[in-house]
Parts: structure tokens; sequence; C-alpha cells
């Protein structure tokens, strides 16, 4: 790579997308950048679109604000980007330096990979309205207009983006019901105890949810009419949410030499292995020091980071910095907030606060070795940074529970004195 890039690409109209654009202009980076997205969409902001942007009633038939980043205005005159929307890239080509989207051959100096992830669907049900994943905003548009129209309910898959659609709907007043193949929903990123418990939320608030029991069909005559369960149970539905993961969005890459094992697999400093190649976000698979352990992480705060950290470093990549974090990430059901630092491959996982039968505030902690690894709240803003704080400077599983203690009198304090 030459020592001055003049031309910076950047694959993926996202928020890690846009941050490597914001980035590489704050660095003083004065070349051109091209940013190339497959949707029509500028940049937009995901977690509204199972939350607040579904659950706001448009006055008169008027949608509440769309969750635009940035104008187009702003990406123009004000960052200098050429912006390509519409069309996906379909190639890349590492020897001579092109990203293909379709006949065209875009050539960079420096890239950025962040197209993300896209929905996993249900096979045989593409035909069948009323059956949608939540990925995009388009997505996001079609399942408004149904809950609009006071459509029964049903989610695929109780993981955050699921349960996020569950709660909206109840709020409208409407029927809902989880179904989940798992016995117990939320283990990858919460563990199997507290996945259990955060589930829990679900029954407090009036939402069915039936785990362990897969789903054998979606039928319907052109628009869904009912889920039919493995077990032989059928539960009647206008709306079928499918929110069973995500894929990699990875495709186009294949013959590019760039390594792919559950997305684009990256060192510390989100580089590829490949000249002049970085990547961000949902689909980067990277080494994180902090932690000492390799992830692929699916939410907001990685995706900011990680775009800036990857441009940057590729347009210095003589003095490229590691990017290490402690993940979090966040989630609001019905009339909460969870949020979750670290990570949830632990030794133990403990309460150190509060009930979650009851509903309310609680706090857990999860134990690798002798160190605080991750810690999961429930309505417990005022504590989670303070966790992930001491899980950046390696704390100890001691002192997390001493300071778990002295949280929590200082808090029966407050209650009995209110």
């Amino acid at each position: 790579m030459s020592q001055d890039p003049r031309r910076l690409v950047v694959v993926g109209a996202s928020l890690a997308g846009l941050r490597a654009v914001e980035a590489a202009r704050k660095t003083g980076f004065d070349g051109e950048i091209v940013l190339i997205g497959a949707e029509q969409h500028l940049p937009y902001d995901r977690p509204p679109l199972s939350k607040a942007f579904l659950g706001a009633a448009g006055a008169d038939g008027v949608l509440p604000d769309i969750p635009w980043f940035r104008t187009e205005e702003t990406m123009r005159d004000e960052l200098g980007v050429d912006v390509r929307l519409g069309s996906p890239a379909t190639a890349l080509d590492t020897v001579n330096r092109t990203v293909s989207v379709g006949e065209e051959k875009i050539s960079y100096d420096a890239l950025v990979i962040a197209t993300g992830a896209h929905a996993r669907t249900i096979p045989g049900t593409e035909g069948l309205r009323g059956v949608h994943p939540l990925r995009t905003l388009d997505d996001s548009l079609a399942i408004r207009e149904h809950l609009e129209a006071g459509a029964r309910v049903v989610v695929i898959g109780a993981g955050f983006i699921g349960s996020e659609l569950a709660s909206t709907a109840r709020k409208r007043g409407l029927e809902a019901t989880i179904i989940e193949a798992l016995p117990t929903p939320l283990v990858r990123a919460t563990g199997t105890e507290m996945g259990q418990a955060i589930a829990s939320l679900h029954d407090l608030n009036g939402t069915t949810l039936r785990c362990g029991v897969g789903v054998a069909a979606i039928e319907g005559d052109g628009k869904v009419e009912r889920v039919v369960l493995a077990d032989g149970s059928t539960i009647e539905a206008d709306l079928v949410v499918v929110g069973i993961g995500v894929i990699p969005s990875v495709g186009w890459l294949e013959g590019s030499g760039l390594t792919i094992d559950n997305g684009i697999v990256c060192d510390e400093n989100l580089w590829t292995g490949v000249p002049g190649v970085y990547a961000a976000g949902d689909v980067a698979n990277w080494f994180n020091p902090t932690l000492g352990e390799r992830q692929r992480m699916e939410n907001w705060t990685a995706a900011a980071e990680q775009g800036a950290a990857a441009a940057r470093n590729a347009l210095d990549p003589d003095n490229a910095k590691a990017y290490g974090t402690v993940p979090y990430f966040w989630s609001d059901w019905y009339d909460v907030r969870i949020q979750f630092v670290g990570s949830p491959d632990a030794d133990e996982v403990r309460l150190v606060d509060g009930d979650p039968a009851a509903g309310g505030r609680w706090v857990a902690l999860y134990r690798r070795g002798d160190r605080l690894i991750g810690a999961l709240t429930v309505n417990g803003q005022t504590e989670i940074m303070k966790y992930r704080v001491q899980i950046m400077k390696g704390g100890s599983w001691e002192d997390a529970l001493a300071f778990a203690a002295k949280r929590r009198l200082a808090h029966e304090a407050r209650f009995a004195s209110a």
C-alpha cells in the first residue's frame, strides 16, 4: 500500500461504515471516499426499528421520524463522500485492488468492509404475506403496517430483537407469542441461568413464551394465517416475525483471499491479513485483546467503535492501534432496560442484587477464574458502567462482590428512606 492513500472505499452504508467515513475525515484524510450500500437508504439507526419507531403512533397516518444518522447534504457537502446506494458489492479483487458493484469496478487504496449481517429466513415462506424478518428499515416499515392494523403477532426466536418486537406489540395492546426452539432463551448472549431470568419478563408482561418446541410450518392462503409447531399445536397469526439470528454478509467475498470463518477473520487491529483491507461491525471476527478471546459482536457500540478504528488503521497501517473493548449492549423490553458488559463465557454466574421473579431491578455478575468477566443488570443503569470499568482494569472477583454488596446496601437504604 502506498504511504499516502488517496482513495478510501467503505463497503456497507451502515453505522460502522458511517463511522469509518467520519473518522477518516477527522484524522485529516482529504482524499476520495466512496461509500457503497446495498440498500436504497442512507445510513440509519437500527435499535429504534424494533422499539420506538415501531411503537410510536403516527398522527393522521404520518410516520414518526425515520432515524437517519446524516442527511444527503451532510454526506455530500460536509463529509465529501461519493455515496453509491441501491446496489451491493458483488466481488473483491485484492490483487488489483478493486471492488465490483455489478459491472463497475471501483478501485481503492484502503478498504473498510462493513457489510454487516443479514437475517436468517425460513425456507418456503418467501411468497407468504405477513412473514417478515426485522433487520432493515424496510422490514420495520412493513411490520409497522401490520401492528397498526391490530395483528395477532407470533415471533419465532426469543432473542433480543424478537423480544423487543413482542414488547412493542404488547404495549400496543396486541396479542404476542414467542416461540423458541431451545429450552432456555438467550443462552449465547447471557448464559443459561440469566437467560431464563430475563425471559421471565415476558410472563410478567402478558407475553406467551413457549420454549423447547420448534416450528413445523407456517401456513396461509397467500398470507399467513397460522403457525404449526413441532408438537402439533397451532397458533393463529396475522404477523409472523422471524428472529432466528443473522448471517455475516460475506458471500460476495468468495475467491477474494480473505479468511472467512463466522465473518471476516481479523487480527486485533481489525486487519484481514490482506494489504489495505480492514473490517468492522457485525461482519468482523476479530481478536479482542482486552478479554483475550476472539469475538464477532452484533451490537451498536462495537459497530460504531470498530468502524472508526478500522478506518484509522487502514489509512495509517504503520501506526495501527489494536482495538480492544469490554463489549456492551442494551435492550429495552416493556418498562425495563437490560444491559450487559463483558463476556457470558463464565465459570460462575451469581445474582448479587434483586430478584428476577419480582421484576424491578436486579444485578448478576460473571466470574472466570478469579476475575470479573461480565455483568448483567435489569434497570441497573447506575451500576453497569462501573462494572465495565472493573472488567477493563482486570478487576478481581472478590473486589466485584465487595463492590456489589456495598451498592446493594446503599440501594436498600435509599429504598427504606423513600
